[in-house]
Formats: C-alpha cells, structure tokens, sequence
C-alpha cells in the first residue's frame, strides 16, 4: 500500500512538472522585446467583416461600436449578432449604426452558435476577413487596419493583445486577477512569439482570413470556444499570430458575483478542454510532427495561475506529509522542484511586467483570495458548473 501511495504522489507531482516547468520557459522567453515582422505592401483594398456577439450588453456595446465605426472603409461591414436577447440589444445596436442580425435558439446557446451564425450569414457576400470583437471591449483606435495588414501578409490567424483592467472606483480589489490575466494574455503569448511559436486564441480582437474561417466548425456551446477554435487551426497547419502592438480592452465585474461567475466560465472552459483534448493534441502533434501543435497543447496544460499555484502547493504539503511517516522521499523532490519553477516563473513575471498592476503590497490580501479561489474550485468538483453562455455581471453599468 505504501508503495502504490509513493508512486501515486511521484505520477501526480511529475505531471505536475510539465505546466511548471511550461510556464518558466514562456515568461522566460518574455523578458526579451518581441520584433516584429516586417510588412509588406500587398496592394489594393480589403474587405472586412467585424463580428460583435452580443448576449442582453445593450447597457455597453455602444462604446465598443463606437470604436469600431471609424476604422471601417466603404465595403466593411459591422455586424451585430443580438444573439438570444432579453433585452432591448438589437435596437440599440442598430440605432448606434451597426447591422444586426437576431438570433432565437434557445436549444443552441453559446457564443460559438453566434459566431457561426454571422458567419453563414455573410457567406453570400464574403469579406476578405473576419474579426471577432466580443461587445463589452474596447478597440485600439488603428486596430482593424494593422490587424488586416498582418493578416494578408500572414494568411493565418492573428490574435491581439487582450487585457483585463480594474474599472474605476471598483468595490472588489482585481489586482491580483490583473496580474494573473496579463501573465495569460500578455507574458505568456510574447514569450511563445519570441520563440516562434504560435499563441492561443483569445475570444476576441482576433482576424482570419475568410477562406480559413469559414471551413471550421464555429458553431458550438463549449465555454472554450476559442481555445478549440485555435487548436483546431493549429491542426491545420493554421495557428494563430501573436500581434501585441494592437491591444483589445476589458473590464473586470464591479460585482463578487459576477466575478466568481466569469472566472468559473474561463475555468470550467480550459479545464474541459485539457481534460477532453490533450491526450489526442498530444499524439496528433508528435505522430504528424506538428511543432506549433505540440507547443499550444503544452501552453493549453497550463491551467489558471491561481489553480496552478493550488495543485503544486497542495502536493508539496502531501508528499511533505508522506516523507514524515516514511515514505519514499522522491516524490518530496518533485514536489519541490515544481514549487521552485512556480515561483521563479511568477517573481520573473511580476518583476518584468506585474509591478503596476499589482504593487507588492498587495501580496498581503492573497489569503483571501486563496479562499476564495478553494471555494470556487471545490464547487466545481461538487458539480456546480456555469451556464454556457450568460452576460456577466457587471452591476449597474
């Protein structure tokens, strides 16, 4: 028995080494300023479709068309999918100048059907692109040009900077949360790019050429859409462009509810596609010989920081445990080793690029949030899960 239990804490610490260990090499590789590619002057003008999904956001998409409206030419195109709203979405989309379309499907929710659903609708009269905007951002003022740019000299998928800020006067301390986000969208995506690798999908401010976006399936209710939609490219010799000179905005929820409920979204999405997807990634990528796969799959293992940072403390108290009653020290080592790797990788990151969003101080608030962060994680071990698709709470804005 004791032996089945060393070698169970040696297996779980051990895989527990490779998103430790992932995790370093990325924020590594970040500390270098990433180059850009040179562009080149394509010639002539290209269509764009940008594609708004909107669930009840009639109280906060009209800044975000608002930014978008004066980066189109004559032949773009703004659409708003109003898609199974209660609210009054369409009509406030429409008198803020966007074309909307509505959708009703209350058997096939989820942001994927919406998206999947603009796109069958524009398939008559094709752009040259499609970007994907998510209704409660807000865009860089040159976005949608610079990211055509890329993507025509590319043909492949580019993905933006995606941020998460603390809104003004905000009730609930996000600063911890910001950090965590930035290491995800910003450190982690410019270490991968510095390496020549290609990053994940972000949700929004992303572009794809037409003749690519149009031949995945789009249409689904998985929380990790775009998670999927990336890997699915990557399989295709497709994968997604890291672009971090354009930035793409959003607010935390001013709300603990809604923050717990956008968080168990993201959560439940990532760890249903490591859980779903990572053993056949993992064999695709090697047996075709897929370097940009095999480097999402390896990102993908990398779970949420908070969650990380649970799993290998959590094994260092067990194996310390373990070594105290007798027996095998060995898993005790791994254990340690992922510790130092954590660690390491997140000083690294916040030394770099965490300071302003999250001043040292506020390291004393983490138990709070470590509370927090347990309870949320032990409800969805419970079954609590999240709703597929829902407006997040963002009080009364």
């Amino acid at each position: 028995m004791a032996t089945l239990v060393s070698l169970g804490l040696i297996s779980i610490a051990g895989l527990l080494c490779i998103p430790a260990l992932t995790l370093l090499v990325e924020v590594i590789a970040a500390q270098r300023p990433p180059r850009e590619m040179p562009l080149v002057q394509t010639g002539g003008k290209r269509r764009v479709a940008v594609i708004v999904p909107a669930h009840n956001e009639s109280s906060g998409i009209i800044p975000t068309i608002g930014d978008i409206l004066p980066q189109l030419g004559q032949n773009d195109r703004l659409i708003v999918v109003a898609d199974n709203c209660s609210d009054d979405t369409a009509e406030v989309a429409e008198q803020a100048g966007a074309r909307v379309i509505v959708r009703k499907n209350l058997e096939r929710i989820g942001k994927g059907y919406a998206l999947g659903w603009a796109i069958d609708h524009i398939k008559d009269d094709p752009p040259d692109f499609v970007v994907f905007v998510d209704a409660d951002c807000r865009v860089q003022s040159d976005a949608i040009v610079r990211l055509s740019e890329v993507c025509d000299n590319l043909q492949r998928p580019v993905q933006a900077c995606f941020l998460m800020h603390s809104p003004e006067n905000s009730p609930i301390n996000h600063g911890l949360a910001e950090f965590a986000f930035l290491l995800r969208n910003w450190v982690r995506p410019l270490g991968l790019k510095n390496l020549n690798l290609p990053v994940q999908l972000m949700g929004t401010g992303m572009i794809f050429p037409w003749d690519l976006i149009r031949s995945v399936p789009l249409a689904s209710g998985h929380l990790g859409e775009d998670l999927k939609l990336g890997l699915d490219l990557a399989e295709l010799s497709r994968a997604p462009y890291f672009y971090p000179a354009v930035k793409v905005t959003s607010e935390f929820p001013v709300t603990a509810k809604g923050t717990d409920s956008q968080r168990q979204r993201w959560v439940q999405g990532h760890m249903g596609m490591i859980l779903k997807s990572v053993p056949r990634l993992l064999f695709r990528s090697i047996a075709r010989r897929n370097l940009d796969l095999l480097a999402l799959t390896l990102d993908l293992l990398i779970p949420p920081l908070s969650l990380l940072g649970l799993l290998v403390t959590g094994i260092f108290v067990a194996t310390s445990i373990a070594a105290f009653f007798g027996l095998s020290a060995a898993s005790l080592w791994v254990a340690s080793v992922n510790i130092v790797l954590f660690a390491a990788a997140v000083l690294l990151a916040w030394g770099k690029f965490g300071r302003d969003v999250l001043p040292g101080r506020l390291f004393l608030s983490i138990g709070p949030l470590i509370f927090r962060r347990i309870r949320l994680y032990g409800g969805m071990l419970l079954g609590r899960t999240a709703s597929h698709w829902v407006r997040t709470d963002r009080g009364d804005r």
